[in-house]
């Protein structure tokens, strides 16, 4: 009875310890923002909602999803460079031209990711960026 009371401890504690672990290890490199308009990302353009930002892949930090249940939109994506981030400030910067916004830069808890931008005409139009400010889920 002495040793069936201890297997029974030992289990219980080990689903406890790794339900603690899956509890604080979320994924990494993870952002939800709210877009309220129009964007595009690779010569894709993605309508206004609600996306989530995160890796493909853990082995692979450059490739991104970025996707919306609200609107059926997806993408994937590859950062041409990614950098840690100086403060912590998730957000989606877009390039705006004259009528579209361009995705270009992704910063998340852990990393800020530049998306390169093919249109380099669209590069000369530039009236300026924004900043959409959205919430990490990994920190």
């Amino acid at each position: 009875m002495n040793r069936t009371y201890v297997r029974r401890l030992v289990v219980s504690f080990g689903a406890a310890l790794l339900a603690a672990a899956a509890a604080t290890a979320g994924e990494p490199d993870r952002l939800v923002v709210d877009v309220p308009y129009d964007f595009v990302v690779d010569g894709k353009t993605l309508p206004a909602g609600r996306y989530n930002v995160k890796r493909v892949d853990d082995s692979n930090l450059r490739m991104l999803s970025i996707s919306s249940l609200e609107n059926h939109a997806a993408v994937v994506t590859i950062s041409n460079s990614f950098d840690n981030p100086r403060n912590f400030h998730p957000s989606l910067t877009l390039l705006e031209t004259g009528d579209q916004r361009i995705l270009t830069k992704i910063q998340t808890g852990e990393h800020v990711f530049y998306i390169h931008v093919s249109d380099k005409s669209a590069a000369a139009k530039s009236q300026g960026t924004s900043s959409i400010t959205g919430t990490s889920e990994s920190r």
